[in-house]
């Protein structure tokens, strides 16, 4: 009786710790990096006003969103073009915990901060826009050791949008993108900053941060570099590299898809299938790896659809089809539906527009701000556009190249029920649950 009461007593903890976990969002695009949230009970309905504003903080300009944990909310936010902060907030208030800010000159187009941190154990990770690559301990609020992605590796001056990169765990390794000409990927020991490996460069330079896929049973890290510019001003293919998450081994190439300026990473899309998206009319590939009898891998193009494609964060995957905004330089296809086979099936264009603004899934719905002012919720229909209910929670703000309209591109966040959204001046905190 005593071990049925203990073994009764070890699943409820079990089950009490799982939803805990379950509860944060410790790095870029979510629990299992790909914009998908366990929340249930998001509220299908908003007052008048629009969903309930819990807090609001002031934050400076940029395109990196937040991270939580344990109740604490992380974000790397950049200040003046001269220095960057990492920042800890309570969840439920709002209150800025802590900070710890580092020297970080410069200035890009579209400035402020970019990347979204990750937070493991007692240490949030971030990589900043000169490729500052912090491991700060939580409890201490310092840093425990940092290196730089980018001149670590032979990299000069910094790329014209400065350094993006969202920082990837696995298990005992941190993993980031370089791109620098001494090291394409580079996997760090989390604990002390130590080098475990490094790829060679794998091409031009873009701002994708790695994905992990899965290849039958086993994972692989997917990293896209940008297509290269010939002589003549004539593109070349970008390539998309499977490497093995442990080892750094180049696994697998792909090289018959080109994007000059990549920033989404790949998309698990289930069954061995990797999917691949891209602005500056990339459109989007579906490629599938498999391995051979002799231990080498093949890769099949399933399809290609250049009226599909995502600008700035990859797309999501519900019921079988793919939700993308794709508004670029060139076209505005506002929030675009495509089967898994490579079907459009629908898009809003400029009614409504949505511009590189956040996606995530959540309790079978969509919830997606339109880059510009707008908070959706939506039920994902390949049958047409059905948005549930929409508000004005978000500030719209003239950029500083004026050429361009004030936009929030930062991927979003959700814990509890509460919604982070970051603009160009605020992060704040919305209420979709109970």
């Amino acid at each position: 009786m005593q071990k049925i009461k203990l073994l009764f007593t070890s699943v409820i903890l079990f089950a009490f710790l799982s939803n805990i976990c379950a509860q944060d969002w410790p790095q870029y695009l979510g629990p299992k990096r790909n914009g998908t949230s366990d929340q249930k009970g998001i509220l299908r309905s908003w007052p008048e006003q629009g969903p309930e504003v819990l807090w609001t903080v002031n934050v400076g300009q940029g395109f990196g969103g937040p991270v939580i944990k344990g109740g604490k909310v992380y974000l790397l936010d950049r200040d003046n073009n001269a220095s960057e902060k990492m920042r800890c907030f309570d969840l439920s208030s709002g209150k800025e915990q802590w900070s710890f800010s580092y020297e970080a000159t410069g200035v890009t187009p579209f400035p402020g901060s970019r990347s979204v941190p990750a937070v493991d154990g007692n240490y949030v990770y971030s990589v900043g826009h000169n490729g500052d690559l912090y491991c700060i301990d939580i409890n201490t609020h310092k840093p425990f050791w940092n290196k730089n992605v980018w001149k670590d590796f032979g990299g000069g001056e910094i790329p014209r949008w400065a350094i993006t990169q969202c920082p990837l765990v696995y298990g005992d390794l941190l993993i980031v993108a370089s791109q620098a000409p001494k090291a394409g990927v580079v996997a760090y020991e989390k604990l002390t900053g130590k080098v475990k490996w490094t790829t060679p460069s794998l091409g031009a330079v873009g701002y994708v941060s790695p994905a992990l896929v899965k290849v039958g049973m086993e994972d692989h890290v997917v990293m896209i570099t940008a297509s290269s510019r010939g002589s003549e001003g004539k593109s070349g293919n970008s390539k998309v590299a499977g490497i093995n998450p442990l080892t750094g081994k180049i696994l697998w190439e792909y090289n018959d898809w080109s994007c000059i300026i990549p920033v989404p990473g790949a998309v698990d899309a289930g069954d061995s299938r990797i999917f691949i998206t891209g602005g500056y009319r990339a459109g989007a590939a579906m490629i599938r790896v498999e391995k051979k009898a002799d231990g080498s891998y093949g890769v099949t193009e399933i399809f290609k659809n250049p009226e599909f494609g995502s600008h700035t964060q990859p797309p999501v995957f519900i019921n079988g089809h793919f939700y993308a905004q794709y508004s670029t330089n060139e076209r505005k296809d506002g929030l675009v539906c495509m089967s898994i086979d490579g079907q459009v099936r629908w898009k809003t264009m400029r009614a409504p527009l949505f511009d590189k603004g956040g996606l995530l899934v959540a309790d079978g719905l969509l919830i997606a701000t339109d880059g510009m002012s707008k908070l959706y919720l939506i039920q994902p229909d390949p049958a047409a556009f059905k948005p549930l209910v929409t508000a004005d929670v978000l500030k719209a703000e003239q950029m500083e190249d004026q050429r361009f309209p004030a936009q929030n591109w930062a991927p979003l966040a959700l814990v509890d029920g509460k919604l982070l959204i970051r603009d160009q001046s605020r992060l704040i905190c919305v209420r979709l649950a109970k």
